[in-house]
């Protein structure tokens, strides 16, 4: 049976529906000797089917592992000299990807999967799900619960990208409150930031762009997958559980999205190095 060839390659677990479609788009992908074309279809069983050269095979054992990234690693699939990359940390003998990736600078939870679908239903901006983040920040501020609500309405970033915005925003604590010599207060708070949307190192702008220095950024929650007691560094399988949330969570959107609405005005867990027991 045909089907269409980024679903093929995703399905392989090469890399996610996403990326397959740019490969394609790219001419990188050819089925029996031939480039193929964007909207092309091929059969995986008859066809034979190659990316920059390397052939594709068939349906790939799936893995779901959640990661606590570190400050200071990559997450990329590319490997540089004298960098520390997240794959540095997991061992495994399929080839995976990040969904959802961190700067470098950041921490928190990253999901690693070679499931080409799930990644284009967490990944892709249409589907809009949540991802939490603890910020801790240091700036002079007079009334640090109004900053949420610059957040939430929208803050410009610069660079031509018109608004950031939170989905939510709300204040959890400050954490440090010192009086300067000109008698204003430096505070160091801790806010809880949910996004939607996934623009460059975006939380980091928007405090930017309020005049707050962010000092650390941990992601807590990814499409309602939580980071929980997992410590810093470790990894560990999905339970069965998290994947059933996952993916029907991921499917419950499509489907509510793809519904128009009116408008309004114009695995298995185990232990071992670098593993949770």
């Amino acid at each position: 049976m045909k089907i269409i060839l980024q679903k093929i390659i995703a399905t392989s677990g090469y890399c996610s529906r996403r990326q397959a479609e740019k490969l394609v788009d790219a001419g990188k992908v050819k089925v029996n000797g031939q480039v193929a074309s964007p909207g092309d279809m091929a059969d995986p069983t008859v066809d034979k089917i190659t990316v920059k050269g390397v052939p594709i095979s068939g349906a790939a054992n799936k893995v779901y592992i959640k990661l606590n990234k570190p400050a200071g690693y990559t997450c990329t699939n590319r490997s540089f000299p004298g960098e520390q990359n997240i794959f540095d940390l997991v061992r495994t003998p399929e080839r995976l990807f990040a969904v959802g990736r961190l700067d470098k600078d950041s921490r928190g939870l990253v999901l690693l999967t070679n499931d080409g679908e799930l990644t284009q239903r967490l990944a892709h901006p249409r589907f809009e799900h949540a991802k939490v983040y603890e910020v801790k920040v240091s700036a002079k501020m007079k009334i640090p619960a109004s900053v949420t609500g610059h957040l939430v309405k929208g803050v410009e970033l610069g660079e031509g990208e018109g608004l950031g915005r939170a989905k939510k925003a709300s204040l959890r604590e400050i954490l440090q409150s010192t009086r300067q010599e000109n008698g204003e207060y430096l505070q160091k708070a801790l806010f809880i930031i949910t996004l939607s949307e996934g623009k460059k190192r975006q939380i980091r702008r928007m405090f930017q762009a309020l005049k707050m220095h962010v000092t650390d950024i941990k992601r807590v929650d990814l499409a309602g997958l939580k980071l929980g007691e997992l410590p810093e560094g470790r990894w560990e399988y999905l339970s069965p559980e998290e994947l059933a949330m996952l993916k029907s969570g991921g499917q419950e959107e499509e489907v509510e999205r793809a519904t128009p609405k009116p408008r309004r005005n114009p695995a298995k867990r185990f232990s071992g190095p670098g593993r949770r027991s």
